[in-house]
């Protein structure tokens, strides 16, 4: 192999997972982060690895909240001999920021990574790319707290030639230098070259001839970057992005890594602190609390509680199952602080994916969970009529397997459930509840069919179907739906109304689905919502108390074991 160049190329490498990215702010709260599958911990050892193999140092921009979460992780970067600068905590674009919320927020973050790694931050990448003269309120922040340099501003045809290359800047007497995303002028404006999504996206060919013709021409440094989720093809998909954002996060994700080798190979690459000659600087690790100081919790009696059933209906969710699983795990702590243990009965309606071997993987052993399978495809609300029967408690709580209402809300509905109550139902077009990133047409016709429910059902409420609920078992016991999909969940809820049921709602929030397809036919649903609402009339005009044949019996249903499944 031929010597590498000597020409200056810095090496930043960001550590953020697939859940924490730009593309899908508007889907994925942080509030909600805990609840994915953690992926980069692989991946940033993956890249430590694939740095180790040519000998390379780099800068790795960490967030707060990875150093806070783990920390051995931040100390691994660090004792393979490279840097870790500040990503900022949250992964929050500095131009959403007051400059008071900005200073917090890199403070924050220092404090996370210094404890993780007992050496100074003196490096700033922001979550999202700042423009000169609109932000350069941020490099004087940055130069006030001490940073030494920062890598988030993006040129553009604008922009002085002398910026559009690494340059310090002086700030009230202090400096700071600027490493910004590298560029090459195509006439029409400027092309960034520095890596990540563009070398993904564009032709590799072009890209690999714009940085040769960068080291012809220049003696600043090269700075090349990529995120350690694009070494991660195999990442889980969130199908609710738009398809630009689709394209823009997942396509060609499974080139980055030989891009790399190649570039790794033909380049001598250093980190950012290490071309300025900043010495790594040792700070005093916080104090950790330690086990003698902590207060010993008391030993919940779990006999005490009340319990509940979780029945959660699944068809074809093996994609949507580990998501649940941390959700339900924070759900059931949070029960327990009010007094409830809770049971889960999964209903698996016959999946043609591996739904039951992932809820083995996730569940199996749990001697409070079941596991019951249709022999056939029945549909959602053919799942929820056979977890109520399944279900070993009064109090039934039904949920989606894709999490589009938060389970969180349980802690807050199950109390509703009062004498003579016998559903709380889930209403996100209550007055105090919201809907987040669903289709206008979609709720154009749900709210038009919760118009027709009002006037044809005593129960005055916002929103009649959603499967998210509270119930009494011994209320529903006896209901049969005829219609065992989509629309048998209002249908239950109009069969408890037309018999004297109580029912409430609680104002929640609808988010769009994150993983996988919705199961759910426009046309189909419009032609039942309307065969509906004309059978549930008559039901109520002619006062009939049994009109409609059983169609769901327990007959066909295969009972797994409730510690595996069969």
């Amino acid at each position: 192999m031929s010597a590498k160049p000597d020409k200056k190329n810095l090496l930043t490498i960001l550590v953020e997972d697939y859940f924490h990215v730009g593309a899908f702010e508007t889907l994925i709260q942080q509030r909600n982060w805990e609840n994915f599958e953690p992926r980069y911990e692989q991946n940033t050892l993956k890249t430590i690895d694939l740095l180790d193999r040519y000998d390379t140092k780099a800068t790795f921009f960490v967030l707060g909240w990875i150093a806070d979460l783990n920390p051995d992780l931040v100390r691994e970067i660090v004792n393979r001999g490279h840097e870790v600068a500040s990503r900022g905590f949250y992964h929050r674009s500095a131009k959403n920021l007051t400059p008071d919320e900005f200073r917090e927020d890199i403070r924050r973050a220092n404090t996370a990574i210094e404890n993780a790694t007992g050496q100074k931050v003196c490096g700033y990448r922001a979550a999202e790319k700042l423009s000169f003269g609109q932000n350069d309120w941020v490099l004087r922040t940055l130069a006030e707290e001490g940073f030494a340099y920062d890598a988030s501003f993006l040129p553009n045809s604008q922009t002085e030639k002398a910026k559009r290359v690494a340059h310090e800047v002086e700030i009230d007497g202090a400096s700071i230098w600027e490493f910004p995303y590298n560029t090459t002028d195509i006439g029409v404006g400027l092309l960034p070259i520095s890596g990540g999504n563009y070398f993904r996206q564009l032709p590799y060919t072009l890209m690999r001839k714009a940085v040769s013709n960068w080291h012809k021409r220049h003696e600043d440094p090269f700075v090349f970057y990529f995120h350690v989720w694009e070494l991660d093809p195999e990442q889980p998909v969130i199908s609710a992005a738009s398809g630009f954002n689709r394209i823009r996060h997942y396509r060609k994700l499974d080139k980055m890594e030989w891009i790399l080798h190649e570039n790794l190979a033909l380049y001598r690459c250093s980190g950012i602190a290490d071309h300025l000659g900043i010495e790594r600087e040792t700070v005093a690790r916080a104090a950790k609390e330690t086990a003698m100081t902590k207060i010993a919790e008391k030993p919940r009696d779990l006999s005490a509680m009340t319990p509940v059933s979780i029945v959660v209906p699944c068809y074809n969710e093996q994609e949507s199952l580990p998501y649940l699983a941390k959700t339900l795990a924070s759900v059931e702590e949070k029960l327990n602080d009010i007094g409830y243990t809770s049971q889960i009965v999964f209903v698996d309606d016959k999946s043609q994916d591996n739904t039951l071997g992932v809820i083995d993987e996730l569940f199996g052993g749990r001697p409070d969970v079941q596991v019951v399978r249709h022999e056939v495809n029945k549909g959602v609300a053919g799942g929820i009529v056979t977890g109520i029967r399944a279900a070993r408690t009064e109090i039934v709580c039904t949920i989606d397997c894709d999490c589009t209402f938060d389970p969180h809300e349980l802690v807050n509905m199950i109390p509703m459930l009062t004498e003579g109550i016998d559903m709380v139902q889930a209403s996100p077009y209550h007055k105090d509840g919201a809907v987040q990133n669903v289709p206008g047409w979609r709720l154009l016709l749900s709210k038009g069919a919760s118009v027709l429910y009002r006037r044809v059902l005593r129960t005055k409420i916002a929103s009649y179907t959603a499967c998210f609920r509270v119930l009494r078992r011994s209320a529903m016991i006896d209901i049969e739906p005829q219609e065992t999909g989509f629309h048998g969940v209002p249908e239950m809820l109009g069969l408890l109304d037309l018999k004297g049921g109580k029912i409430v709602e609680f104002p929640t929030v609808l988010a769009v689905r994150l993983f996988g397809a919705s199961k759910m036919k426009t046309a189909k649903t419009i032609v039942g919502t309307v065969k509906l609402i004309s059978r549930l009339a008559r039901l109520r005009l002619f006062g009939k108390s049994n009109p409609i044949q059983p169609s769901l019996t327990t007959a066909g249903l295969t009972p797994a074991s409730k510690d595996a499944v069969k």
